[in-house]
């Protein structure tokens, strides 16, 4: 019983993390077109739309965003918990995603958006391209 507390104030912090990590995308330039995508394989925390890419990339492309949210990274960056199998299992997300939504040809780009609450204003780190 005093386990519901604290797992439900995780997933506020959890929350809260990808409001910021949604306004942060926003404000640099993306369109956001999911949140909490689900399927039988799995979650993705952000999809969306980066028309910006095209002038570094020289097309736009689809993001699949995994944002993790921590209150310290004293130990670990929170980016760290993003591992090899985590990372599968967005891919099976993200191409399940596209092939319902008949976008298969559509380039894509893995990012994770690591934050950290800690005192004052969070930080934010956004590391574009994290995996392919």
């Amino acid at each position: 019983m005093a386990i519901w507390p604290f797992r439900k104030r995780n997933r506020s912090l959890g929350e809260g993390g990808e409001d910021i990590a949604c306004r942060y995308l926003k404000y640099h330039g993306l369109k956001i077109l999911a949140r909490n995508y689900r399927c039988p394989h799995g979650e993705i925390d952000i999809i969306a739309f980066d028309e910006d890419s095209a002038s570094h990339f020289g097309t736009n492309c689809i993001v699949f965003a995994e944002v993790k949210t921590r209150r310290s990274d004293t130990y670990a960056s929170p980016a760290s918990a993003v591992d090899e199998d985590k990372q599968r299992r967005i891919k099976k997300v993200a191409g399940y995603y596209l092939t319902h939504r008949q976008a298969g040809d559509m380039p894509v780009r893995y990012d994770i958006i690591s934050i950290v609450m800690g005192e004052g204003q969070p930080r934010v780190q956004h590391i574009a391209g994290a995996f392919s």
